[in-house]
């Protein structure tokens, strides 16, 4: 078998020691294929000292593209030259054989994921699809956050402009929601192929930069909504979105529109549980924050 070219883009911002984390599970891949993996920093000052010769070879580069993630991912597709692109964000890590199980059940396809496993406060809890293809009605019905972003494969010709798919979408708000974008626009090409089982372990917590910026949450959400109309469509889908939409809406102290949001999610699906989050924390029995750690805690998220 001729295995395809790999490139991995791995776009860092200020967390050094849990970026040579990322790389050094990158390079244990144990992929008989041509390995290579680009380093980009995002608004902050390049390590070039981290570039590596030997095979795989490590390239480090600045985004020039738009600020943020979308472009970092960006700038580091277009420097490549491999038949597929991956993505590792630089707080996650790859079980060794991540790559390889991947590309055996690829195919021709141009799209593929693996599950995950969430590590937060020392525990791991592993996030399956309990299916092998995901759909537009899948991703419209739910996120599927065991899609990581940090097990994305893809051809790399598809995600350049021009492409089947199409490019990391830099206009996104804060960068935020930008992989469920991207998969949404790869199930419009062909099913994404999906092998179920945990092969990248997600750090969960106190290393993401967007934590508590609710208002880009929120206008993250609300892009998708304009962007993709199937997910207006499906009831549940939409409930599910409202839901997050009153959350981080009276999380951001705004809870007159936490309550139209609520009263949305109630209308669209009753049995939507972001409606009873959102209306506890509306009426002070709890917040969102506090419910927000206990499901990290069992490996899940608003």
């Amino acid at each position: 078998m001729k295995y395809p070219s790999i490139g991995v883009v791995i776009p860092t911002r200020d967390r050094p020691g849990l970026l040579k984390r990322a790389i050094a599970s990158v390079r244990r891949q144990d992929y008989p294929g041509v390995l290579r993996i680009i380093v980009v920093y995002d608004q902050t000052e390049p390590d070039w000292r981290l570039a590596v010769a030997d095979d795989p070879a490590v390239m480090v580069l600045a985004n020039w593209r738009t600020p943020g993630l979308a472009g970092a991912r960006n700038t580091g597709i277009m420097a490549l030259d491999t038949d597929l692109v991956a993505f590792c964000d630089d707080d996650d890590v790859w079980h060794r054989s991540k790559l390889h199980k991947q590309v055996a059940f690829m195919g021709d396809a141009p799209f593929a994921t693996c599950s995950m496993e969430v590590e937060f406060e020392g525990r791991v809890h592993p996030r399956l699809a309990f299916k092998n293809r995901v759909r537009i009605a899948d991703l419209a019905r739910s996120r599927m956050a065991m899609l990581h972003s940090s097990s994305f494969l893809a051809r790399r010709e598809a995600l350049l402009p021009g492409g089947a798919i199409g490019p990391v979408a830099e206009d996104a708000p804060g960068s935020q929601n930008e992989d469920w974008d991207l998969l949404i626009r790869a199930a419009r090409v062909a099913p994404i192929v999906h092998v179920d089982e945990p092969l990248v372990r997600v750090l969960w917590g106190r290393t993401s930069f967007y934590a508590n910026e609710y208002g880009t949450k929120i206008s993250s959400l609300r892009w998708m909504m304009a962007r993709h109309p199937e997910i207006v469509r499906c009831g549940a889908g939409a409930a599910r979105v409202y839901g997050q939409l009153a959350c981080w809406s009276v999380a951001a102290g705004d809870r007159r529109n936490a309550w139209r949001w609520a009263g949305r999610t109630v209308r669209a699906n009753w049995r939507e549980p972001r409606a009873v989050i959102a209306l506890a924390a509306l009426s002070r029995l709890t917040s969102v924050e506090k419910v927000l750690g206990s499901l990290h805690r069992r490996g899940h998220g608003i």
